[in-house]
């Protein structure tokens, strides 16, 4: 009897204590009862928030839970909970689980949307968000830095979520190492689908940065793995890994305009990466190597074309005894069973060596290091076509050993590095759109078995390495389609970026009152047509969707402009894109054709003008600071009488920035533009930005330049890529028509040039000094 109670009181206590640990599970309404559930959370609690909109709620996560029973914040229902207005969200304590939010349509108040701290003294363990989206929560000025994810404290993980659309300065993600308790974080970055990222159009664009300057070499011990990067098109570097020990593996970097960067760090892991460009697109690019012990292995590249920062593979040469800020030497770097597949020049070695550049640099700048102790073995190239240079040395490669590396290079002589790369003749196995796999290597190839290689042990498809002879990525293409690009395996459940085509609607315009209307009912892709005849505008019309503006079978279409002095015609708002066809604009000497918002430019715009006929304006385009298009073209238009032509010079900071990417002048006649004809302009030294781009072709330009106080008919200071081609200049009263950049991708050919100062080329421009 007494065995009997014993028991029953065991149960009961048990009972009790299952009780005591279930989870309460609390609706909360208002940013209140947020707070307040937060206040008293304990360990297996759920505080659900519910559907709706959260406007201009900050919330601090402040709370401990436990392994088994970590305190968890949801949506009620996944996707349909929004954080709007002025928001964040940052974690104090442990075991602490965010899962189901969509920020949108507002920013955060403070440097980041998600931290992983409360403050320096209150850090994150443990501590995880999952199955959320975040999407254009940009600050309202570009040049106001802030992270969309910010890492503190250890063991914490962003997994399952969408991240896109970040158009201010800073990484969308940074694992922070201030402070020991951030050191050896051991974070985990997984799953995650980083949707597009536009054109940043300076440094400070990374998608994902692995801590800072500040804090380069420390250990991060940083895992980021099986992410989907599409568009991430920011700047130069998608992954910056500034720390040590981290691991890049099985992530897609499909079309993404940039490279994976051991920029501070040693000991990088990067493994089993696919690198996907279209063969066209030369900014897609793959992974560049700085500084010592990284191994390079498994990775596949196919149709990445990139040069120098952008090659598929980038090995540095770095600075002597190089600050922790700039570029350390290359050292015991392992780079062995990738393949590449359609690749130009895929090994260039000796990148960013500036030598040449010692007379306008300091010596402390002066990338003179060549890469030493690196071996390349293994390795597997295919091209369609033959390249007569799959290895580029911008600096000699002598510390670099070759070792059984294969090339089918369809017969073209290459330098074989003393029989390190040999050539063979290979067959291709498809397995997917972008996945074509050489085969049919030769079995007298023997894999070079270097120090540690035994610890490769799997393929990139995982398939086991051990009792194989085989050298590139696979071991055998005997594989099912691995379907990288199905965007339901990556990023939060819920959440698709795919968006279905639709068809423009057409919205006639009879007369000019009903033009702004017509604009603010049309839908993003559709066409505003004015019918023949003269349109009076009185104020400027906003533009802030992408639409099409144009004559209606290019009929007569005038379009007088009598608004105010210093205002514009078109007002180019956040996320307007603006195409304008065969229309006639007339301006009244004082005010402008063409500008951006003075402030408050949260996204980019963009203009394209074909066909046109433009005069009479104080500025023909006018881009006030912290704005920035990727595209400006102006092709088959006139444009005369004007004070001023395209001003774009407003990133006056020299950190690098620029207000477009690509600016295209083709086709056009300028004539009597007294100043600013084109006023394109980047500043300061910075070897990581690789752009502008400027073209000016087919054009002529006569009696230009009248006011231009530089003597500069086209000023495009610092922009590295230019071409001036095929034009015809006269009498345009200045002293030069152009300064090119020799230095750097600026280049003239086939231009007229008559009575108007003369094309110069400066070998090394001096330029501001950025760190």
């Amino acid at each position: 009897m007494k065995i009997y109670f014993y028991i029953l009181a065991v149960f009961v206590l048990c009972f009790s204590c299952a009780e005591a640990n279930k989870s309460s599970i609390g609706l909360v309404k208002t940013n209140q009862e947020l707070y307040e559930a937060i206040k008293s959370a304990k360990p297996g609690d759920e505080i659900v928030l519910s559907n709706g909109v959260w406007k201009d709620v900050e919330i601090k996560f402040i709370a401990l839970g436990t392994k088994g029973n970590p305190i968890i914040l949801r949506a009620e229902t996944e996707g349909e909970v929004f954080i709007e207005g002025v928001s964040n969200l940052a974690f104090g304590g442990e075991y602490l689980v965010v899962s189901g939010l969509h920020f949108r349509n507002g920013y955060s108040p403070s440097k980041n949307v998600i931290a992983f701290r409360i403050d320096e003294d209150s850090v994150a363990n443990n501590c995880r968000v999952t199955n959320c989206v975040i999407i254009d929560f940009n600050k309202l000025q570009r040049d106001d830095d802030d992270l969309w994810v910010q890492f503190y404290g250890r063991h914490n993980q962003l997994d399952h979520c969408y991240i896109a659309g970040k158009t201010n300065g800073g990484p969308t993600v940074r694992v922070d190492l201030k402070g020991n308790q951030s050191i050896r974080n051991y974070h985990k970055i997984v799953n995650n689908h980083f949707g597009p990222r536009p054109r940043k159009g300076g440094a400070r664009g990374e998608t994902i940065q692995l801590g800072s300057s500040f804090t380069s070499m420390s250990p991060s011990n940083t895992t980021i793995a099986n992410n989907l990067f599409e568009a991430c098109n920011g700047e130069v570097e998608i992954i910056s890994s500034k720390t040590n020990f981290n691991e890049i593996k099985n992530n897609v970097f499909y079309k993404s305009e940039g490279s994976v960067v051991t920029r501070h760090g040693n000991y990088a892991m990067i493994d089993g990466n696919y690198f996907i460009g279209d063969g066209e697109n030369k900014n897609y690019g793959g992974i560049r190597i700085v500084n010592t012990g990284h191994w390079i292995v498994n990775n596949y590249f196919y149709n990445i074309i990139g040069e120098n920062f952008r090659s598929p593979l980038a090995i540095m040469n770095g600075i002597p005894k190089s600050p922790l800020n700039r570029y350390n030497q290359v050292t015991d770097v392992v780079v062995a069973y990738n393949t590449y597949v359609n690749c130009k020049s895929p090994w260039q070695f000796g990148v960013g060596t500036n030598i040449a550049q010692k007379d306008v640099l300091p010596l402390s700048e002066i990338r003179s290091a060549r890469p030493i102790r690196t071996t390349v073995a293994n390795n597997i190239i295919y091209n369609d076509k033959g390249d007569e240079f799959p290895v580029v040395e911008h600096d000699k490669a002598d510390g670099v050993t070759f070792k059984s590396n294969i090339i089918d290079n369809k017969g073209v002589a290459f330098n074989d590095f003393d029989g390190g790369i040999q050539s063979a003749s290979l067959e291709l196995k498809k397995i997917s759109e972008n996945i074509i796999i050489p085969t049919g290597v030769s079995d007298t190839i023997n894999p070079y078995i270097g120090f540690d290689f035994n610890t490769i042990t799997k393929d990139l498809f995982g398939n086991s390495r051990v009792n194989s002879n085989s050298i590139g990525a696979v071991t055998s293409a005997d594989v099912d389609n691995p379907t990288i690009l199905d965007k339901s395996k990556y990023g939060a459940t819920w959440f698709s970026n795919e968006v279905e085509a639709k068809e423009p609607i057409t919205h006639v315009v009879d007369k000019a009152a009903d033009f702004q209307t017509k604009i603010n009912k049309a839908n993003n892709g559709d066409i505003i047509e004015l019918n023949e005849g003269v349109y009076s505008i009185e104020s400027a019309l906003v533009i802030n969707k992408t639409i099409t503006v144009q004559s209606k079978d290019k009929e007569t279409v005038q379009v007088i402009f009598t608004g105010n002095s210093y205002t514009p015609l078109f007002e180019m708002h956040p996320k307007g894109i603006l195409t304008l066809n065969n229309i006639i604009l007339k301006g009244n000497n004082s005010n402008y054709a063409f500008a951006s918002l003075k402030e408050n430019m949260s996204n980019h715009f963009g203009l394209t003008v074909s066909g046109c006929e433009i005069s009479d304006f104080n500025y023909v385009l006018k881009a006030y600071k912290q704005t920035f298009a990727e595209q400006i073209t102006f092709e088959n238009t006139s444009i005369s009488n004007c004070e001023n032509g395209l001003e774009l010079s407003e990133e006056i900071n020299d950190k690098g920035d620029y207000n477009t990417e690509y600016l295209t002048i083709n086709n056009c006649i300028f004539n009597s533009v007294k100043a600013n004809v084109i006023d394109y302009y980047r500043g300061g030294y910075d070897e990581s930005t690789i752009g502008g781009n400027l073209l000016v072709s087919n054009s002529t330009f006569t009696n230009c330049g009248a006011k231009e106080k530089t003597g500069l008919l086209l000023n495009h200071r610092g922009i590295v890529n230019v071409n001036i081609t095929k034009n015809t200049f006269k009498n345009n009263p200045v002293q030069f028509v152009s300064i090119l950049w020799g230095a750097k991708n600026n280049v003239e050919s086939e231009n007229t040039i008559i009575n108007s100062g003369q094309i110069k080329t400066e070998e090394n421009l001096k330029m501001k000094l950025m760190y």
